[in-house]
């Protein structure tokens, strides 16, 4: 109804700029809003008063013109202008019913459309270190991520779901060295373990599948391999003390061993996170390797441009980048005093890949810790001569888990932490889709296990597909009563659907394609959850205070025809988010 509505208010536009009330380039984007009251109509616009002053006109006498150059429309009751120049526009009650003939006809296809034109957008989120299982604050980023990527594509943008795949730098080397100390500790050797080791049973478990395939092979003294290395909290610093001991082990092991010891961790996790992202219903069309970036050269070649660039000098041995000339709060190393590149630097380098590849607009999601980053990120490509403006990033709060009134601790480095795989079983994949993606993703998520995993209504998700599963019970009930179901003769009786729960049932179907342009062009899928409860609310309403298997023919189709366009949207709906609709509960 809203295009419908824009495409009528076009003509008007169209018809004064030929008679020269306006403008004949003036270029205008026209705005519609569905009223809060519905004694102001259905729709209001307030066209008239933005263009005025081009017009030269009262904004009252600009409106009372554009109403007067509306075609006439079966779908418009009135059109009425208010206050200082709204058009507010009253629907017919066909209107509404052209809705649920379009939901029928359209299926799965209601409410996506081709406002995108195919532009290319790419969406990269979770892109956790390969140094762990997923938790469930990577969950959220997850859900979110993957509902924001469906919702752009179902207004018609290509759409590229990316895993940056942090298989290079320090956290991976810590990851290693973690693991091939525990391979150590199962040939015997005695230590204490390093504070700032990854310490998981996972570890143990890589470390155990390295013994079993190459037994003492790889066997170094402990005393030997910890001789010289700098002392460990509490008495020294763990930072220096975990990078000795890399730089031990890469020396005794070799660079062949040592990376077969590195890929044995980063494969064993990465194939793991593919397999919990897969049974959570995400999907990537890549998976970019960081590793790529170095071998191809493209961490040089990005090092290089701004370099050329001028935005490169050296101190103290290192070369920083000015960031503070494009509004950082301090300039930012690229390349350490040991000549190795910075995480930075391969951000730079990933960034410059992503807009060469053709990409209209990149969105990243990341997690609220990483705001930081974000400054610094825009001022490299600002350097490089790119467009900010094709970078969104979305900040995503990790959801906080709640089991027994407790917050579960997430710290990956100490092993204590609940993983994303624990959360799916505990309460399914259809609540954990729904719950991340429940509020704004700036805002902090606390994660109620016992409501999540609730039969009742106060658990959205549970209540919302109650509704299309009592959709489908009233179809099979028709089935036992020998009834059938002629959409065509409840099409042409939708005018018996006059009670006030079926009128507001309509109305809220209508909405379903705007929430999912304004949920889309906004990165909140939020939206969608809010609307998709509202409507069963409006649903399980109507259920409950009105029969549908009626003996009337005619009745008893029209209303069929009405639940199961709302069974309809629910789907489609549910689709965009992740989550399943069953047809029985």
């Amino acid at each position: 109804m809203k295009h419908l509505l824009q495409d009528l208010l076009q003509h008007s536009l169209n018809t004064l700029r030929e008679d020269g009330t306006l403008p004949a380039d003036l270029e205008v984007e026209i705005h519609l809003e569905r009223t809060r009251d519905a004694a102001h109509g259905d729709f209001a616009t307030n066209l008239a008063m933005t263009l005025c002053k081009p017009a030269g006109s009262k904004p009252r006498d600009l409106a009372e013109k554009l109403v007067a150059a509306l075609p006439p429309s079966e779908f418009i009751k009135q059109t009425d202008i208010a206050g200082p120049g709204f058009i507010n526009f009253t629907l017919t009650t066909d209107a509404w019913h052209r809705t649920l003939d379009q939901i029928l006809e359209q299926g799965t296809a209601y409410g996506r459309s081709d406002l995108g034109a195919r532009q290319p957008v790419q969406v990269e989120f979770v892109s956790a270190n390969p140094t762990g299982p997923l938790h469930v604050g990577h969950g959220r980023g997850a859900a979110y991520g993957a509902a924001v990527a469906d919702l752009l594509a179902a207004i018609g943008f290509n759409v590229h779901r990316e895993y940056y795949v942090n298989d290079a730098g320090r956290q991976m080397d810590i990851l290693a060295a973690s693991v091939y100390l525990r391979y150590l500790e199962l040939c015997g050797e005695e230590f204490a373990f390093p504070s700032n080791g990854y310490k998981g049973d996972y570890v143990w478990d890589i470390g155990a599948t390295l013994h079993r395939n190459h037994g003492d092979d790889w066997r170094v003294s402990a005393a030997e391999l910890f001789e010289g290395v700098p002392a460990d909290a509490p008495e020294g610093d763990k930072e220096a003390h975990i990078d000795g001991l890399i730089a031990r082990i890469q020396s005794r092991l070799g660079a062949q061993h040592y990376r077969k010891v590195f890929d044995a961790g980063l494969n064993e996790i990465l194939a793991n996170i593919r397999q919990d992202l897969k049974e959570f219903g995400v999907e990537y069309d890549e998976w970019f390797s960081e590793r790529s970036l170095t071998d191809k050269g493209l961490v040089d070649a990005a090092v290089n441009r701004l370099q050329q660039a001028g935005y490169l000098y050296q101190r103290d041995g290192a070369i920083w980048f000015r960031s503070t000339d494009f509004g950082d709060e301090k300039d930012r190393v690229v390349v350490r005093d040991n000549g190795q590149k910075t995480y930075f630097a391969s951000d730079i380098a990933y960034h410059m890949n992503k807009l060469e590849r053709g990409f209209e607009r990149v969105i990243d999601v990341w997690g609220a810790d990483h705001h930081g980053y974000v400054p610094r990120v825009k001022a490299a490509l600002q350097a490089l001569g790119d467009d900010i403006d094709r970078l969104d990033v979305l900040l995503v709060q990790f959801a906080i888990l709640y089991r027994g009134g407790e917050k579960a601790q997430m710290s990956t480095r100490s092993g204590e932490f609940v993983t994303l795989r624990e959360l799916r079983q505990e309460v399914g994949n259809d609540a954990a889709r729904f719950f991340y993606v429940m509020r704004k993703c700036e805002q902090h998520l606390d994660f109620d296990l016992d409501l999540a995993k609730s039969q009742s209504s106060d658990n959205p998700v549970y209540y919302i597909q109650y509704a299309h599963a009592r959709v489908c019970s009233v179809l099979r009930q028709m089935e036992e009563k020998g009834m059938q179901w002629d959409r065509v003769r409840g099409r042409d009786h939708l005018h018996l659907l006059h009670e006030s729960h079926e009128q507001s049932l309509m109305i809220n179907l209508s909405r379903y394609p705007e929430i999912v342009e304004t949920a889309a062009l906004n990165h909140e899928p939020h939206q969608l959850a809010h609307y998709l409860r509202d409507l069963a609310n409006d649903f399980h309403t109507y259920y409950n205070a009105h029969q549908f298997l009626v003996g009337d023919e005619k009745l008893r189709d029209a209303r069929l025809n009405l639940i199961l366009a709302t069974r309809q949207v629910i789907a489609n709906g549910l689709g965009l988010l992740g989550v399943s609709a069953p047809e029985s509960m």
